[in-house]
């Protein structure tokens, strides 16, 4: 993955969603930078992009998505990040 297709993945610690979402990406090979909103900065930063506090929450910087929902992640992350 290059640096303009960085993942950013929003969660919470604990979050059993996120796990889903980290497994996910485990079994494609796919990496996240991750950002914890037991931060309240980072907490801030998330209701500013996506309107509310949800964990988690998916920013792909190089195709211009974002997505809440885990389900929905995961189905992105499939369609879009297949394993070679």
């Amino acid at each position: 993955m290059t640096p303009e297709t960085t993942l950013t993945l929003y969660v919470k610690t604990g979050c059993p969603f996120c796990r889903t979402v980290f497994q996910a990406g485990e079994e494609l090979g796919v990496s996240f930078e991750e950002k914890n909103i037991a931060n309240d900065a980072i907490a801030a930063e998330l209701i500013a992009r996506g309107g509310k506090r949800q964990v988690p929450y998916l920013v792909d910087g190089g195709r211009g998505v974002e997505m809440y929902e885990s389900k929905d992640i995961v189905a992105y992350l499939h369609a879009n990040y297949p394993k070679i």
